[in-house]
């Protein structure tokens, strides 16, 4: 791999093979993600089918006691996704000590292609989940880390790179729930998951076809002992300011991860989805917000360029994330304002899309700016796994998501959304204490390895 190759759009080649790939198994996870809690609710968790799930009454007695239907939907879907961004740790763990980043990702590829074959059957439905969960830990936190090894240390692109990396993933949430949403709603839920699992497998076919454009592992060679890894005075207290920030970012992205869980089952019972006599699938809402999101990962990278050129300066990682997290508030406030004034009518789709248009305007300023941060302040032989400590953040957002979403059923709605109201001004007062106390600590990059 030439590090200087400029012919992707003015980045290396493998940014290309990189983000292509990631798309493909983002598309997988989230034709899972958007049918997920619609499947349970509407289907799987219903008297008829549950018992046919291997397992479940087991961990039904064990762990979520007391629970059924939609509170029971919400805590094992926040279980799923939260696993699905604790396991990086573990994968980047896999990559930097033993296998490397190409083999441990492609095992994880594999895994995963499994896993979404295995939802076609409702008996393998945990054990679906377990291979999504072990295959996303091997693959995730790996191809983003490769993504920032494309650069040397101070190349400016590698946060644009990010936002390209971004806009692949984006590109599959839109296609996702209308293809594999629809397949789902509309045909069968087990057309839904096989199409995720073809997909999976494209990716890994590319990724294999991809590896000269791709980063060389930093790992020793076989057959040679492994350096014990050495971290500078310097990288202490830069390790210790990305852990702190970690749970500011879960508290942070609450209200935007809360779109696939009990947001889906409010739009699937109150939203007005008819139009001349039709109905559309409810997993389209993930497409307008995909949408949303693609075009404001675009116009804000295209707004801090301009911002840049003409003014000879531009907000840091910190100050975006502040930015990101207004928007994030006025989105929630959306939300509110919906509940608060439809009555028993079902609810128009103007502070629907209005919610999507401000959460993904925050969208833009938080979730791409804080994984370049973490790239770019990570030592160098430790990137991956950092990379997977970044996902903790996800973890404990969607672990509070399931528990908060099994509210849904109990509470007012208004009251509900405002819970996730607090969570985005919560994660604004933090970012901003953090960008006074700390934010000098994360000014420096590490170098090489």
């Amino acid at each position: 791999m030439e590090r200087d190759d400029r012919a992707f759009l003015g980045h290396p080649k493998g940014l290309g093979y990189l983000s292509f790939v990631e798309g493909c198994e983002r598309f997988s996870y989230y034709s899972m993600q958007t049918l997920l809690v619609l499947y349970m609710v509407k289907y799987l968790l219903l008297p008829e089918n549950v018992g046919k799930v291997m397992g479940l009454s087991w961990l039904r007695g064990w762990h979520y006691a007391g629970l059924e239907g939609q509170p029971l939907a919400s805590a094992i879907f926040g279980d799923y996704t939260s696993l699905v961004y604790l396991t990086p740790i573990l994968g980047g763990i896999v990559a930097d000590r033993w296998l490397g980043r190409k083999a441990t990702l492609i095992a994880g590829a594999v895994v995963m292609s499994l896993g979404h074959f295995l939802m076609a059957f409702e008996g393998m439905f945990l054990f679906a989940l377990i291979s999504l969960v072990v295959g996303v830990g091997l693959f995730k936190g790996n191809i983003a880390s490769q993504v920032g090894e494309l650069y040397k240390p101070g190349d400016l692109r590698r946060a644009m790179a990010f936002q390209i990396f971004y806009i692949a993933i984006n590109v599959s949430v839109i296609a996702a729930p209308l293809i594999a949403g629809t397949l789902g709603e509309k045909v069968g839920w087990h057309y839904g998951f096989g199409t995720a699992g073809v997909v999976m497998v494209l990716g890994l076919i590319i990724y294999l076809r991809a590896g000269h454009w791709l980063p060389a592992d930093s790992r020793a060679p076989k057959g040679e002992k492994a350096q014990k890894i050495r971290l500078t005075r310097s990288d202490w207290p830069r390790l210790g300011a990305l852990a702190v920030l970690v749970p500011v970012l879960a508290i942070a992205m609450m209200s935007n991860q809360e779109i696939f869980n009990a947001y889906l089952v409010w739009a699937d019972d109150k939203f007005q989805l008819t139009f001349f006599g039709d109905t559309l699938p409810t997993s389209w809402m993930i497409t307008v917000d995909a949408t949303l999101s693609f075009s404001m990962l675009v116009a804000v990278a295209a707004f801090w360029k301009w911002y840049s050129t003409r003014t000879g300066r531009e907000p840091d990682e910190l100050g975006k994330m502040i930015i990101g997290s207004v928007f994030s508030i006025m989105g929630g406030m959306c939300l509110v304002i919906a509940a608060a004034t439809a009555g028993d009518a079902k609810i128009g789709l103007f502070w629907p899309v209005m919610f999507h248009l401000f959460n993904s305007i925050g969208f833009a300023h938080i979730m791409p700016v804080s994984l370049a941060l973490f790239t770019k302040v990570a030592p160098r032989a430790l990137n991956a796994t950092v990379v997977g400590i970044y996902y903790l953040a996800f973890f404990g957002a969607n672990k509070v998501v399931g528990e908060v979403g099994g509210w849904y059923s109990s509470m007012d709605t208004v009251s509900f959304w405002l819970i996730h109201v607090a969570s985005a001004a919560v994660g604004l007062i933090a970012f901003a204490a953090f960008k006074i106390a700390l934010g000098k600590t994360l000014a420096g990059e590490p170098g090489p390895a």
